[in-house]
């Protein structure tokens, strides 16, 4: 006869993964809990919450990479637990930075002769690759300010009010003035003639942008580099320029070979580019690259031995996965200078898809340019009723995040959406998101008009006619209360 035993109610194994006790209590948010989880239960809950993020793809506010083809995947997760730093350890793995860094020099055509090997060094992205470069200038700017026998305590760095936030913390972070130009209606990047003109003795460097965060414009470095060059010249000073190419690095190569921005030009001494944007790989790449080694002071270099080796290290960080370099060499020889090309070409391509599509509504100004980074920015004609902040509000109904944002100075009072083009975003795609902005278009027209935000002179008349309006209310109410004490001292009269 076959006996049959009731199972413990403490035993987890027969509960379905919901009914168990571990998602049926809550845990703490900021102590570690006392007691430990199942792997299954630790799982299932981060996966839960995981799930209120919004999805990658359609995140359009970022130029950073979504996607990357399953056998590039492989690798990265075959090698994420190699640390990047121990050189000696995973010699195959610095080999393969060294080569990315010498791909990348000859793709901006670094003065290299033919047994020479690039100056450069991978980051964990272009804000890294930016301190360092802005180090290196620095640190040249003060040799040679000593050696003249000039003080060295004051220096500067000229920038367009246009660059991203990593240059404010780098002249924060390490004692810079940052001289700013300012943009005008119209002109949002950095003008070269007014940039020269803030440059003194003690300016470090110029840095141009190649590739706009608002807009995705260009800015023109080759008159920025004649103009300083006939500067320096009258005036005997030195002074270079660094291109953030953060975002245009790996488009200008591809779509505008004869864009002369790099290190073609004498005063170019280093550039930056973020290998995990446009360089197609996932967050936590980027590379900087002298023009030689005298640009790179050798005091800024360290060297280390304790992991087994001598090993040259100049980084702000130290350990960090070797992932990324793996993917970002991965790409470069997958893709080849075609495979490149072709992708660049099918973001511009749907670029100006979404462009046409949106100039077609008639309700919105293109406040980006054709040639550039692969992006729509654009604002409203009209925004007396609703504005951009609302459009980006309404879109997230559709799973859009497409953000909007303020010019800075002298543009702030320009509001714009701003529409990144990365290679998974498709033609269809495209047509999809026209669509859902005509749809919110129409929602927000069949609602009351709001003040706009960051709109002052909206909210000043808005708050008159609210003031008008309590005005004649107190005036009723004083008319009527004249009226009552009128009718009481009647009443004892009588």
């Amino acid at each position: 006869m076959v006996l049959s035993h009731g199972v413990s109610g403490s035993d987890d194994s027969v509960h379905s993964t919901f009914a168990s006790r571990y998602v049926r209590t809550s845990l703490p948010r900021f102590r570690m809990p006392e007691q430990s989880i199942p792997k299954e239960a630790a799982y299932q809950i981060i996966n839960d919450e995981l799930m209120l993020d919004g999805n990658p793809r359609l995140n359009l506010a970022s130029f950073v990479t979504t996607w990357m083809e399953p056998e590039c995947d492989k690798l990265i997760q075959a090698s994420v637990n190699k640390n990047y730093v121990d050189m000696d350890e995973y010699p195959v793995t610095t080999e393969l930075q060294n080569r990315c860094v010498n791909m990348i020099a000859h793709l901006f055509n670094a003065p290299l002769g033919d047994s020479e090997t690039a100056v450069g060094v991978g980051t964990v992205g272009s804000s890294e690759a930016i301190m360092l470069a802005g180090l290196a200038f620095k640190r040249r700017w003060q040799n040679k300010m000593k050696a003249a026998g000039k003080p060295c305590d004051k220096p500067n760095i000229v920038t367009g009010a246009n660059v991203q936030v990593c240059w404010e913390k780098f002249a924060r972070y390490f004692e810079v003035e940052l001289k700013e130009v300012k943009l005008s209606d119209g002109y949002y990047v950095m003008d070269p003639a007014k940039a020269v003109d803030l440059v003194d003795e003690n300016t470090i460097c110029v840095a141009a942008i190649l590739g706009s965060t608002l807009n995705g414009e260009f800015e023109d470095v080759k008159l920025l580099n004649d103009l300083l060059a006939e500067k320096n010249a009258k005036t005997g000073w030195d002074t270079a320029i660094h291109v953030d190419a953060a975002s245009g690095g790996f488009i200008a190569p591809f779509l505008y070979p004869e864009l002369e921005w790099d290190f073609r030009l004498p005063l170019v001494k280093s550039i930056n580019v973020s290998g995990h944007k446009y360089g197609l790989v996932y967050a936590g790449i980027g590379w900087c690259i002298w023009r030689s080694k005298e640009d790179l002071p050798e005091e800024l270099i360290f060297h280390i031995n304790y992991l087994g080796a001598d090993q040259p290290t100049f980084t702000l960080n130290f350990s960090k996965g070797s992932s990324q370099v793996i993917a970002q060499y991965y790409q470069l020889i997958r893709l080849g200078f075609e495979g490149y090309k072709n992708i660049m070409e099918n973001c511009q391509e749907n670029a100006m898809v979404l462009k046409q599509g949106l100039e077609k509504t008639g309700r919105f100004n293109i406040v980006s340019k054709d040639n550039g980074v692969p992006l729509v920015a654009f604002s409203l004609k009209d925004s007396s009723r609703h504005n951009e902040f609302e459009i980006s509000d309404f879109l997230r109904r559709f799973g859009w995040i497409v953000p909007a944002y303020t010019m800075p100075p002298d543009a702030q009072h320009v509001t714009v959406l701003r529409v990144v083009i990365r290679e998974d975003f498709s033609r269809t795609l495209a047509e999809r998101l026209v669509l859902d902005i005509e749809k919110v278009m129409h929602e927000l027209d069949a609602l009351p008009a709001r003040v706009a935000n960051g709109d002052a002179a909206a909210a000043a008349a808005a708050a008159a006619a609210s003031e008008r309006e309590m005005a004649k209310q107190r005036e009723v109410i004083s008319l009527l209360k004249r009226a009552v004490l009128a009718k009481k001292k009647t009443n004892g009269v009588c």
